[in-house]
């Protein structure tokens, strides 16, 4: 069985159960770095009897060396870690898993942390609908068309971003998105944690300052555009017609268009009036 294990991203105590059982039993261990994998053993204080076979798997190997993997995985469990968190996620892993699903070969995740999932916890952004965009482009120009990509998108968007670069990246976001709200968590779930809050023009200076360590950029999604009071108006004329209460339908339609509901409630009423003073006889 091929078995996918998230370990600690930190704090070792973030090491599960699972984890530490497939780390002193598993026969070959697929490390994204193989000296990484040897000091999580020894972090965790795992002594094995018998040596695992570490295989190298990152992104210069993992093409190559996943269908061998797969078919090592009939057999026997292959255990797939990266430098911390999740396999696949931004990470080597993901050919891996296509490849033993592609041989039929039996699949498992042993979950654990994940800096993207604990940054949007933390963000204080809405995180029912959320969108994972990986590393922004390191030059300026690239970077901001991929942030201007996300000019119209709804949901929260959780980015990977180097410290050296994250002041440029959020003078570039509040150039292309404005006055979004963005979290700039770092050093998650270590000693020196932080998360920052604000807009991205208000991070800016803190970042010049020379910030250190793992970052995660989450960035608020777009607010819905106001539709026209014209097509509000019409919109609640027909939810009308088709039976619904006046108040009613003032509500759903503000809500779904952005427009404020006692605009919308005068402007359909003053939108009655005329139409019925039209249609008098004269």
């Amino acid at each position: 069985m091929l078995l996918v294990a998230a370990t600690p991203i930190g704090n070792l105590g973030d090491a599960t159960g699972r984890l530490r059982d497939a780390l002193a039993a598993a026969p070959v261990i697929a490390a994204e770095d193989t000296r990484t994998a040897q000091r999580l053993l020894a972090a965790l204080g795992i002594e094995r009897a018998e040596r695992p076979t570490l295989v190298a798997v990152h992104e210069h190997t993992e093409d190559a060396l996943a269908p061998e993997l797969a078919e090592q995985a009939r057999e026997q469990d292959v255990l797939v870690l990266t430098d911390a968190g999740m396999p696949t996620v931004s990470d080597p892993g993901f050919r891996l898993v296509q490849a033993a699903i592609a041989a039929d070969v039996p699949v498992t995740v042993l979950p654990g942390a994940s800096a993207v999932l604990t940054a949007l916890a933390l963000s204080g952004l809405p995180t029912d609908r959320f969108a994972f965009d990986g590393f922004l482009p390191r030059k300026q120009g690239e970077r901001r068309a991929a942030l201007r990509a996300l000019a119209d998108e709804r949901r929260t968007v959780v980015l990977f971003e180097s410290p050296h670069r994250l002041a440029d990246a959020l003078a570039d976001v509040a150039h292309e998105l404005g006055d979004r709200r963005v979290a700039v968590a770092r050093e998650l779930t270590k000693r020196f944690e932080e998360v920052r809050r604000g807009t991205a023009a208000d991070l800016e200076p803190w970042a010049r300052e020379g910030v250190k360590g793992e970052i995660v950029l989450v960035i608020g999604g777009a607010s819905p555009a106001p539709a026209s009071l014209d097509d509000a108006v019409a919109a609640v004329l027909a939810r009308v017609e088709g039976g619904e209460r006046l108040k009613d339908a003032t509500g759903a339609v503000a809500e779904v268009t952005g427009r404020g509901r006692r605009e919308l409630y005068e402007a359909v009423l003053a939108a009655r009036a005329a139409a019925s003073h039209g249609s008098a006889p004269s």
